[in-house]
């Protein structure tokens, strides 16, 4: 068995159900350990955070990952014990397969290699890992980079390893990532009989209009690398059970995802000048999970690409599509931010996996990637 396969699968073992490692971060510690790495962990309440670092003065360049999985949902579901590798029709199963036990693995056999063969290599080579991705993100790599702000530690480029390919390994690579604000609406009204309209103050009335205003609202074109503004409400919730009583409040979530033609103070703004113009009594929380970043050019991009087009025979669609990932909070430290990883048909599902042949060429992708970027900057 070969050692990406050992490793993801003795990760997959480990049940990692965020926030928890589960002793993910252990094992690969000493592995890096033994290769040669400083390890400093970081842990902030429950979640646990990894830095481990090899190399001395020059660019810096990361792989970044996460430990923790999603729940499994229930284990009858599945065909085999999620949390049990199964090896199938030329596919790894198991809940992390894809998302990203896999990536994980592949990066931290891709630095044992690397720095095997480049002992004294210019610059650093790193890996982040945390066990806060998949869920509230706020002790794990977020936390982790006001550290790195706090201190001063460089970061010039960051490869994230999250699942990024739709057909075959390479053949599409995140080079920035749409922003997500978040708004957490209360409206106010006034509780009454049904009969009796005159003596309360109806907050689904109230907000209707404006609601509709705000899904009809054009918030920006897009630009060259960002599609327009998206704007969906994903909550609304009021009423008392009883259909003879007016309600006394409504609460309302909704979610912007944004690129660089718009900022989040400018949405903030626009969306409460439309609930004040429309009479709202209202309470708005909100929420940043993360700005937009874009990697337009530069070192790594290039050296993403090229190692791609030479370990896997496809070219690369750039894209700035998906959710959000924690490359979100490494970016405004001043790197260059991709993401490249196995197929992602399968994350988060019942039955989740990775195939055999893209786990054991992506240690090669990582490791030429690290030699494009680093190496060259030494020429």
């Amino acid at each position: 068995m070969s050692a990406v396969l050992t490793l993801t699968s003795d990760l997959i073992r480990r049940a990692s159900v965020t926030p928890d490692d589960a002793g993910c971060q252990d094992l690969i510690a000493e592995i890096l350990a033994r290769a040669g790495f400083a390890i400093e962990r970081l842990r902030y309440g429950e979640v646990d955070n990894l830095w481990a670092t090899h190399g001395g003065d020059g660019p810096v360049l990361a792989f970044l990952g996460h430990t923790d999985v999603v729940p499994s949902g229930p284990a009858e579901n599945w065909a085999s014990p999620p949390f049990e590798p199964a090896i199938r029709d030329g596919r790894l199963y198991g809940r992390g397969a894809a998302d990203m036990k896999s990536g994980v693995a592949a990066m931290v056999v891709a630095l044992e290699d690397f720095v095997r063969a480049h002992p004294r290599h210019p610059g650093r080579v790193a890996l982040l890992l945390t066990s806060d991705e998949e869920g509230v993100a706020v002790d794990g790599v977020r936390r982790v980079a006001a550290e790195f702000r706090a201190r001063g530690e460089r970061l010039d480029a960051c490869v994230v390893g999250e699942p990024s390919s739709k057909q075959r390994l390479g053949d599409l690579i995140r080079v920035g990532r749409r922003g997500s604000l978040t708004g957490r609406l209360r409206v106010r009204g006034v509780q009454g009989h049904v009969a009796y309209p005159e003596k309360a103050d109806n907050p689904i009335h109230r907000l209707a209009p404006a609601l509709a205003e705000l899904a009809a609202v054009r918030w920006d074109e897009g630009d060259e690398a960002f599609p327009p503004t998206s704007f969906q409400i994903s909550n609304l919730n009021s009423g008392t059970g009883a259909d003879n009583v007016i309600p006394g409040e409504l609460r309302a979530v909704f979610n912007f995802r944004y690129g660089t033609a718009s900022t989040a103070e400018g949405l903030r703004e626009r969306v409460e000048a439309i609930l004040h113009r429309h009479g709202v009594a209202f309470e708005l929380d909100w929420w940043l999970s993360g700005e937009p970043f874009l990697t337009r050019g530069g070192a790594l991009r290039e050296a993403t690409i090229a190692a791609i087009r030479a370990s896997c025979a496809v070219e690369p669609e750039l894209s700035t599509g998906g959710g959000t990932s924690d490359g979100r909070f490494i970016a405004p430290l001043g790197a260059e931010v991709v993401e490249v990883g196995p197929c992602n048909a399968s994350i988060h599902k019942v039955d989740e996996h990775v195939a055999l042949d893209e786990l054991e060429r992506l240690p090669a992708l990582y490791r030429s990637i690290a030699e494009r970027y680093l190496l060259a900057s030494a020429t």
